[in-house]
């Protein structure tokens, strides 16, 4: 049975709570002038979310684009786990399919966390084998959520251990004024380290004095106390 939109925000609505949305509302930042202004909670954790995506898999585009225009936080959240579910198990044109309506919904994919839990997947393992000059315009957007999905997207190409993209688009930005994308190329850096410590060695040695503290700190995380005070000196 496919559902409808208001049937999966009454579902939401069953299972949130005031205090919960009271805490997310916090941990969102979503006062005046922060970066999650206006943004509004149901109240319902992570995992019940993605299960009541996960029974709705078969949802139309057009019921996941009213997800999508939704106020609460939850109701973009559930439409956006069921497109990456959905994306993982596709056809190639179903993906692409996906993949499309993803980038022209981007404005509602307007948070860090509906950021990071999709766009590894959606756009990421799309263009593993693809052209990768969307993301640099995505780098170049004015839209913060855009930028962030610009980098965190490359987890799928360090997963194969390849860097290029990830090292280029830190260093595009790397100046950068917003603390939620110090914090997204630092992680990404990190990821890399993981997996070539060399090649992160490599990129500090010439960009660690650019580089916001925020930055550094995640990307030398996994790093020998040693090592780790010797970029810090750096700065």
């Amino acid at each position: 049975m496919v559902m409808n939109v208001a049937f999966i925000i009454s579902e939401l609505q069953s299972i949130g709570t005031p205090e919960k949305a009271a805490h997310l509302q916090r941990f969102f930042k979503t006062g005046a002038g922060q970066y999650g202004e206006g943004d509004v909670f149901i109240g319902v954790v992570v995992p019940h979310t993605r299960s009541i995506a996960k029974a709705n898999l078969q949802t139309p585009l057009t019921e996941i684009r009213k997800l999508l225009m939704s106020k609460y936080h939850e109701a973009r959240l559930c439409g956006l786990i069921i497109l990456t579910e959905r994306f993982k198990k596709a056809s190639e044109a179903e993906r692409k399919e996906i993949y499309n309506f993803y980038l022209k919904n981007t404005s509602r994919v307007n948070n860090w966390d509906l950021v990071d839990l999709t766009c590894p997947t959606i756009v990421g393992e799309y263009l593993i084998d693809k052209n990768r000059n969307i993301l640099y315009e995505l780098a170049e957007s004015d839209n913060l959520w855009e930028q962030r999905i610009s980098i965190i997207s490359t987890l799928a190409f360090i997963h194969r251990n390849d860097f290029s993209d990830t090292l280029e688009l830190s260093k595009k930005l790397l100046n950068h004024q917003h603390d939620l994308i110090h914090k997204a190329v630092g992680w990404m850096l990190r990821e890399t380290g993981k997996r070539n410590r060399n090649v992160l060695t490599v990129f500090l040695e010439t960009y660690t004095i650019k580089m916001p503290r925020t930055t550094l700190r995640y990307a030398i995380e996994h790093y020998p106390e040693p090592e780790r005070q010797y970029f810090l000196k750096k700065k």
